[in-house]
């Protein structure tokens, strides 16, 4: 290290990355365990999806159900889990993104997603 300054310490800079590691690990956990919904049809289909995108819960109301018309209920399936799942990615956005860019992009350091 170059006495003034010059050279930043390496060991504060990984213990940082260490931090860092473990702040983001935390927010993986909390997304994991946080529940996001998404509708469609007017609240006829709900889904419910965790922060990290894992389908938890699925509510039909029974007047969404048409025996004749099946396909209409499947697209308002698809259409509510994807609406969770966008919610989902915006939270993803709102916890990981200000880690995200405490690392920096291509931080290069193994174990970081990142």
């Amino acid at each position: 290290m170059i006495p003034g300054g010059g050279q930043p310490n390496m060991q504060q800079l990984l213990q940082q990355a260490q931090k860092m590691q473990q702040d983001l690990q935390r927010a993986q956990e909390e997304l994991a365990n946080t529940e996001v919904d998404g509708q469609a049809g007017g609240g006829l289909v709900k889904a419910t999806v965790t922060g990290s995108g894992e389908l938890r819960a699925l509510k039909i109301d029974p007047k969404a159900v048409d025996p004749e018309d099946t396909e209409t209920l499947a697209d308002l399936i698809v259409a509510a889990v994807q609406a969770a799942n966008e919610n989902a990615q915006a939270l993803q956005q709102q916890k990981l993104g200000p880690l995200a860019q405490g690392l920096g992009s291509g931080s290069g350091i193994p174990g970081l997603p990142f």
